[in-house]
């Protein structure tokens, strides 16, 4: 299980995303600076204990209409090869020391470790508390396919398989199935959360409003391709 850290950042991850965000095409802020607040998150493990995994949920409460952002981040301890074009920024952590933070859609660990839990093998795990899972974080799979942890992601390059658009990442996935992060979180009409209708995976999480109140809503979701 990862270590959680109670030490000071310097930047902030909260400071490395107020630049970040707004190159981003799924960020619906105006033209001034975020100001974003933690809103809630989880964390995956990395099996061989080198790469810290987090799911961060912001809100920004700049523009007129405040919004609440998916954000995975990916800290290593040194530069990931290929990926110059997906970092966040480098942060000097307490303990650590120097940390490369990524957008965690275009690194091969990430993605992994996203699938497992999806499959069943990974439980998530709380963003604040070593050695704690995380019960708000559901997710299913309705495969009948090779196992979704058999996929190995590659490395990742400039013209990689992770993509934007205005509300979400669509993400590397095993040949035959897409693999859709959402960005922009969206409170469920009835709270539940429930797969969507013809996906064969699902994530969903909660996270906490501007306003004080808890949303549950989708995180990411698994289709298979159909066959033609």
């Amino acid at each position: 299980m990862a270590v959680i850290h109670h030490t000071a950042l310097n930047p902030t991850k909260l400071q490395l995303l107020t630049s970040w965000l707004p190159s981003r095409s799924w960020y619906h802020g105006g033209t001034g600076e975020p100001e974003l607040a933690k809103a809630g998150g989880f964390r995956l493990d990395d099996p061989q204990g080198e790469v810290g995994i987090e799911f961060m949920a912001v809100a920004d409460t700049s523009g007129a209409h405040p919004a609440t952002y998916l954000v995975p981040l990916t800290y290593r301890s040194a530069p990931l090869d290929g990926a110059d074009h997906a970092l966040v920024g480098t942060m000097q952590h307490g303990v650590l020391g120097r940390r490369w933070a990524y957008d965690a859609c275009h690194d091969p660990v990430l993605v992994a470790q996203l699938l497992a839990l999806i499959e069943g093998p990974l439980q998530a795990q709380d963003q604040n508390a070593s050695d704690t899972p995380d019960r708000e974080v559901t997710r299913s799979y309705t495969g009948d396919g090779p196992t979704l942890t058999n996929f190995a992601p590659t490395a990742p390059t400039a013209t990689d398989a992770a993509t934007d658009d205005q509300e979400g990442t669509k993400l590397l996935a095993p040949p035959g199935a897409t693999l859709r992060l959402h960005r922009v979180l969206r409170p469920s009409p009835d709270g539940s959360a429930l797969r969507p209708p013809g996906a064969t995976g699902h994530v969903a999480g909660a996270w906490q409003l501007p306003d004080g109140t808890r949303a549950r809503g989708l995180f990411a979701i698994l289709h298979a391709v159909p066959q033609i």
